[in-house]
């Protein structure tokens, strides 16, 4: 059976992109925690934390790219693609984490404002925006193949947006002394990021989980395998995701004796490739006699 592998050949220009990006957001990171702790800004402290995440989100991402290209062997028959799922999984996870840190510590602040020092904040959250933006740009045109890239940019996008609200809240407190929109814009932060992580979260379990793809639907692939000429009946059905990108079939098919076994079979496989892009699979050919007694349509 033919394979699509297009997806697992990552360029190397990738590899660098997402090296360089690493390494900004580490230096970022260690900028915005002095700025941070020398102007007592817990926004910034807060998008510091979240930057370092940003940091080692892209390096598991990295890690888990070149883990992906190994081929199949003995001790993983599947091969290692499912590699940039886990790490999606891990820096989702990672964000969830410091998403409700960071609502903790801002109803703190809610309760206890501090001094904030407003141009330390304003100048180091316009570096830090430039500084995110830049490596946004880097990974967007991965994060659009990858969940774990996919992943890694949202690390990116959301402290973009947490720059930007760090700026208003060091404008606001030189304009007004307003010292409550730091923990405030925290909480909204902390907000943005759950939301996202949750939204981002769910294929990325449905993956591990084995579930059915939304795309191809399910009861369509049944309706197009059991309307074939020969096919009398489809029972023990399983459609999962291989990896991100590749969908695997595992079925019986009932023959009604009116095609050789190995046509038909030739003729499915063909079919599911042309019209849903299914590749990989097996499809189990009985006759009526030997069909399994009882058998469930999907699942065992």
């Amino acid at each position: 059976m033919p394979h699509d592998h297009h997806h697992h050949a990552l360029p190397d220009t990738g590899d660098t992109r997402v090296l360089w990006a690493v390494i900004v957001n580490v230096a970022l990171t260690l900028a915005q925690i002095v700025a941070g702790v020398i102007s007592g800004s817990l926004a910034m402290i807060a998008d510091a934390i979240h930057n370092l995440s940003d940091a080692l989100s892209l390096i598991i991402a990295f890690f888990a790219r070149r883990i992906a290209r190994r081929p199949a062997d003995a001790d993983m028959t599947f091969g290692y693609g499912r590699a940039e799922v886990v790490a999606a999984l891990v820096n989702y996870t990672t964000l969830i984490v410091i998403a409700l840190y960071l609502v903790s510590e801002g109803i703190g602040r809610l309760f206890n404002p501090i001094e904030v020092e407003g141009w330390i904040v304003v100048i180091v959250a316009g570096i830090a925006f430039v500084v995110d933006a830049v490596t946004a740009l880097l990974i967007m045109r991965l994060s659009r193949d990858s969940v774990n890239m996919r992943a890694a940019f949202l690390h990116n996008i959301a402290d973009a947006l947490g720059s930007i609200a760090v700026i208003v809240a060091g404008v606001l407190i030189l304009l007004y002394d307003w010292r409550l929109i730091d923990p405030i814009l925290t909480l909204v932060i902390a907000g943005y990021i759950l939301w996202h992580s949750a939204t981002g979260l769910r294929p990325v379990i449905r993956i591990l989980m084995l579930a059915s793809p939304d795309d191809p639907p399910l009861e369509e692939v049944l309706a197009a395998l059991e309307g074939m000429p020969g096919v009398a009946s489809i029972h023990h059905v399983h459609l999962w995701r291989m990896q991100e990108h590749e969908v695997s079939l595992d079925a019986h098919v009932v023959i009604d004796g009116s095609k050789a076994p190995a046509e038909l079979r030739a003729t499915l496989r063909q079919m599911l490739s042309d019209r849903f892009g299914i590749h990989h699979g097996m499809i189990e050919m009985e006759t009526a006699e030997e069909s399994c007694a009882d058998a469930a349509r999907i699942g065992h």
